[in-house]
């Protein structure tokens, strides 16, 4: 897709940008102040106002394996910044962990120079390699074409989850990634969080990183076939659920049901502010008011939408309506097209005159803030993943928030996704003003 060419709307799409909250460059130190800064770390001081992050690891142990990986994981400093110092071999860096260090540091710098060449020759296993040197790939292609200089990257890494047996172990390990992108005289941070598990394995005194599988958790929908089969629920069984919400609480009304709360105003205006300014500071936590799902970048898209100010089309029928009531006895109280992707993209695609009301436009470029994006990533019609547009760069074209894999203000196309492929497929929503 060509950049937008039109002064007058870049103008408008910079203003815009102009008005979010200022971007905080300050973690983004130059590489011998951040060694700096970690020599003294390790000295028990602080200094410039470097602080060492510790790792609260809250895992429940259940069986004498689970303790064992519990320890192995809480023995080692769970931040593992890309830009300090090698790791030093004392007794709590032995083993497989300076390879997980050596490997962030090979990984922040692959993702600096936008080639793979750094990974190469220290991971055996060449399929990984293919992939990450395939997406970086794409990812400098597509800077070139915006005109985008990514002037810094840092990586760190949380270890979540360890297993050791004998000369193997595999670790989970969650990278946190910044990028700072400078676009036309703008500056803004690129952040986003990705899963990935390595295998590592031993050869004499050395550990070898054998395999690596990036977990990939925009390509897993939620309720991938339910919605679809809305006929699966018996109607008896129907009947019951809608009259167990009948006689429920009703924290959200749906004014059409209950025409005695009719506010003054019949429309509700949609704050478009309030719903890219949710989505900024829930994009990395989950919002404890709300259910969190393993997949869930829908159900945080609907909340950072319904933050706007659109209001929920409550019907007590899971497979019509957008609503959420939360979890009662067990069982989950809200629509699929609250928490799925595909059923969120049909009840946008949807026109009707009341309630959350989208219109599809042809182009990113016709986004506009807390306007929503949702992702087919084969081409096959299904859609998989959704984002929201929570900022714009220098030329006016979209920066989204996601979550599952979180990410904060990301260029909207995902080419730096491992989910992209040539069959991917959007479709854009614009949230009507008046809802």
């Amino acid at each position: 897709m060509s950049l937008r060419s039109d002064k007058q709307t870049a103008g408008r799409r910079a203003g815009k940008q102009e008005r979010q909250p200022l971007l905080n460059l300050s973690a983004f130190q130059p590489r011998s102040a951040q060694r700096h800064a970690q020599q003294h770390a390790q000295e028990g001081t602080t200094k410039g106002g470097a602080q060492q992050e510790k790792h609260q690891n809250q895992q429940k142990p259940e069986t004498a394996a689970a303790e064992h990986s519990r320890m192995a994981a809480s023995s080692m400093t769970s931040l593992m910044r890309s830009g300090d110092s090698p790791p030093l071999l004392g007794e709590e860096e032995q083993g497989w962990k300076p390879a997980v260090h050596q490997y962030v540091s090979l990984y922040n710098q692959a993702e600096t120079e936008q080639h793979a060449a750094a990974v190469d020759g220290f991971v055996a296993d060449k399929d990984h390699c293919g992939r990450l040197r395939g997406r970086l790939n794409r990812l400098r292609e597509r800077d070139l074409l915006r005109g985008v200089l990514p002037s810094r990257s840092e990586t760190k890494a949380e270890l979540v989850r360890v297993q050791e047996s004998g000369t193997e172990a595999s670790v989970l390990i969650r990278l946190h990634i910044k990028r700072q992108i400078e676009h036309r005289g703008l500056r803004y941070i690129e952040e986003r969080k990705e899963v990935e598990r390595l295998w590592l394995a031993a050869a004499g005194e050395r550990w070898h990183i054998v395999r690596i599988e990036p977990i990939i958790a925009e390509r897993r929908p939620r309720f991938e076939h339910a919605f679809q089969d809305q006929n699966s629920v018996g109607e008896e069984e129907q009947q019951q659920e809608e009259e167990h919400f009948r006689l429920r609480s009703v924290p959200y009304l749906n004014y059409d049901l209950f025409a005695a709360f009719q506010p003054q105003s019949a429309r509700a205006l949609y704050r478009r502010d309030l719903a890219a300014a949710y989505a900024d500071r829930w994009w990395n936590v989950p919002n404890p008011a709300y259910e969190e799902f393993e997949v869930n970048c829908t159900n945080y898209i609907s909340q950072s939408v319904f933050a706007g100010n659109a209001p929920m089309n409550y019907t007590g029928n899971r497979g019509s309506g957008w609503w959420y009531k939360g979890r009662n006895g067990g069982r989950e109280w809200w629509s699929y097209s609250w928490s799925v992707s595909n059923a969120l993209t049909n009840y946008l695609s949807t026109p009707r005159q009341s309630g959350l009301r989208a219109r599809v436009v042809d182009s990113a470029e016709e986004l506009q803030l807390g306007d929503v994006i949702t992702y087919d990533w084969n081409g096959d019609n299904r859609f998989q993943h959704s984002t929201i547009v929570t900022a714009f760069d220098a030329a006016g074209m979209p920066l989204v928030n996601a979550n599952t894999v979180p990410s904060r203000h990301r260029y909207w196309d995902y080419r730096d996704s491992y989910a992209w492929t040539e069959q991917t497929r959007y479709r854009f929503f614009h949230i009507e003003d008046q809802l």
